[in-house]
Parts: C-alpha cells; structure tokens; sequence
C-alpha cells in the first residue's frame, strides 16, 4: 500500500509540475479602429496585469508608419525601436499605423478605401521582442471596431466573436496578429476541405472569381493533402483588382490573389497553387538559397495540378522543354533573389531530384518526403537541403553534387 500511494505521489508531483501547470494566464487584447478618411488604423495593445510583462521592444521600420504613440508606463524611442515599460496593473500602448502602402505609384500593396481595407497583420502590430516575467502565458486576441456601414472582416485566425479572433502561434513566445486581413463590404464563399476551412473573400465590385478559385481547390486538394502531411485548419485567400499589386502572395495561412491574375497561367503554372503550397510549406531558407524555397512553389504549381489531371503528358513534356529552356544558361542557383531563368533551372533540378529518389528507393519515396523534411526545419540552406536529400534516399545524390549548388 505504501509503494502504491508513493507511486501515486509521485504522478500527482509529476503532473503538478508539468509544462504550463504554473503558469498564469494574462490576457493581450489588440484592438483595432480603422480609420478610411486618413488611411489609418488606430491600435490599442492592452494588458489585463502590465507586471507580467518587463517590457516589449518594437521595430517601428520605416519613418512615419507608426505614430501618435500613448502608453501607460514608459515608452521611449530610440531609432527605430520603440520601448515599452507597461505599468504595473492595466496598462495599454495606442499608436496610428499606416495602412496604405504602394509598391509603386498608384500600385498597391495593401489599401484602405472609403468601403474596404486589404492589409497585413504584419503591419498593424510590429515585430517586437518579448520580455515577461517567468510562469507567465499571454493570452491574445484581435479585435475590429469597423467604419459606420462596413459589414464584417475575415482573418486566417479562428472567429471567436463578431469581429473577434484569437491570435495562437505556438512558434512563437509573442502573439501578434499576421496574415492578410480583409474589411469592408464583402463577398464572401466558404467550403471545408478536408481538414481545413476555406473562404475566398473580396470586396464587393473587384470581379473577383470566387467560385472558380474554391472550384480549382476543390480539384486538387486530395493531391495537395497526399503531398503534405500538415494543413492549416483555416486558409484564408483575398483578392481585389487594380490599383492592387498584380499577382499572388502568401503570408501566415492566408493568400492575396489579385482578380485579374489567371489561377492558370499559359505557362502551365498556377499563382494560387504555388501561394498554397508557401502557405502550407511555410518553406524558410537561409545563405543565398532562394531557390528552394521559390523552386518547391513552382515545382508543385505545375506537380500538383498534373496529379489532379489537369495537365496532360503532352503538355506537362511542353512544359519540361520549357523551363529547359530557359533556364540553360544559368551557372548557379544561389543567391538572395531568384528571377524567371533561375527559378526554371531549380524546378529542373527538382523534377531530376524526384526521378533520383524514386529511382534509389524502388519507388519507396519521393521529392514529397524531402518537401516534408524541409517542413520540419525553421529554416534550411543549400548544404542542409542536399544533406535532408541524401538521407530521404539512403546514400549521395548525383543531382545534387552539380556546380550549379556551389
């Protein structure tokens, strides 16, 4: 009886002590006002107990995006870093950020109009580095006070109330809104896929294709699941027509598709497919290698599409020829930024690497078992890349020792 109660004892020690058992929940609520008439939001960060919390250190970026600072405690800035001491009960930070931003003139990367805003929630809450007392677990959420008349706002982040969502980033210690984020007057379609919830939204008027882009998922995604093993419970894709970018972007679970770009182009190439699987993939590379993050979108842009039937063999060899051809004279794939020659030549690499590894492994495996690799890691460079891909198949890769990865 004595060993049983020890025994007992020491599992209830065990789960007294367990990750998270201590810790004290503190809440972090962004709220956010928009404000179309000086292409603004108005942010207010606010803590239920400021003492959990020794500081946040922003990066406030460019000159003028953030500004109209009021903060309970001490707030200084010192270049472009913004220091938050909170006071010690409730405390709150309250700033304007900019919301509109052009890529070039009159193009938009993100906008605020008299009816709708498209924007990142990158830019409403900077990147700030989180100094908080131990035992201490912040609890976010996000919430919109929209303009008289606008009707309702969409987030790749799970609806907790009527403009209300909860901000969960397991990777990192400072929860902070991200993703693109629509407002306004919407349209709005929405369908489970497997696992994962999707809506198409667009303000209404930008001739966005809804129906056609759910339709297009909707035809692939058993390819899509097959490929990845992890997808978001959420996905989130917004669009507009010009004076917005042109093209597709992904950010955290959620893909900005200007109306006007073709969801296939006449390359063979899909810009949502390719922005799916970044969304998805959340592929991360580092020391000039580029191309294996950008080289997996497109490969699977093309792979995912000619799996799911759309592409025919006689079109999928046009394609190969292709891309040949424009990437031969490329010498090298490394470096920070990959044009149009140098992305042809990687999905050439990647497509010989997957005959490789399916040839070494009897058909056991293939560039999906690298993709997936690549997925676990926070960030991958060419060395490590050609390391995951020898260990997928089992001994060196002939591919892969080519001057075109030193």
């Amino acid at each position: 009886m004595k060993v049983a109660a020890k025994w007992a004892a020491g599992l209830v020690v065990l789960a007294l002590s367990g990750p998270g058992w201590c810790a004290k929940k503190v809440d972090l609520d962004y709220h956010v006002k928009l404000l179309p008439q000086s292409q603004q939001a108005e942010v207010r960060v606010s803590l239920s107990q400021g003492a959990a919390v020794r500081s946040l250190n922003f990066d406030l970026g460019r000159d003028g995006d953030y500004s109209d600072f009021k903060a309970d405690g001490q707030w200084q800035i010192t270049g472009n870093r913004g220091l938050w001491q909170p006071s010690a009960d409730k405390a709150s930070l309250t700033y304007r950020v900019r919301l509109a931003h052009a890529r070039k003139p009159g193009v938009y990367d993100t906008r605020i109009t008299p009816g709708w805003a498209l924007l990142r929630g990158e830019d409403l809450v900077p990147a700030a580095r989180l100094d908080q007392q131990d035992g201490v677990e912040l609890v976010s959420r996000l919430m919109f006070e929209l303009p008289t008349g606008w009707k309702s706002v969409e987030t790749a982040w799970p609806r907790i109330g009527q403009n209300k969502f909860r901000i969960d980033n397991v990777s990192r210690l400072f929860d902070r809104p991200t993703g693109w984020m629509l407002a306004g007057n919407l349209g709005s379609r929405r369908l489970r896929l497997g696992d994962t919830d999707v809506t198409v939204a667009s303000p209404k008027g930008q001739g966005m294709r809804r129906m056609d882009v759910l339709t297009l998922l909707t035809f692939v995604w058993p390819q899509v699941e097959a490929a990845f093993l992890r997808h978001p419970g959420k996905l989130l894709i917004v669009g507009a027509s010009d004076p917005m970018r042109r093209g597709a972007y992904s950010l955290r679970d959620s893909i900005y598709l200007n109306s006007r770009t073709p969801l296939v182009g006449e390359n063979g190439s899909s810009p949502l497919l390719r922005e799916v699987v970044q969304a998805i993939g959340r592929f991360n590379d580092h020391d000039s290698s580029d191309w294996i993050s950008e080289g997996l979108g497109e490969y699977y842009a093309i792979e995912l599409m000619r799996r799911a039937g759309g592409i025919t063999d006689e079109r999928y060899a046009a394609i190969q020829a292709r891309l040949t051809k424009e990437g031969k004279d490329v010498s090298t794939l490394k470096g920070e930024h990959v044009n149009g020659a140098t992305l042809a030549r990687s999905v050439v690499v990647l497509q010989e690497l997957d005959r490789e590894i399916r040839v070494k492994t009897h058909n056991k495996r293939s560039l999906d078992d690298l993709a997936q690799a690549v997925m676990r890691v926070n960030s991958i460079n060419t060395k490590e890349f050609v390391q995951l891909a020898e260990s997928v198949m089992g001994e060196s890769s002939v591919v892969l020792d080519s001057k075109l990865l030193r």
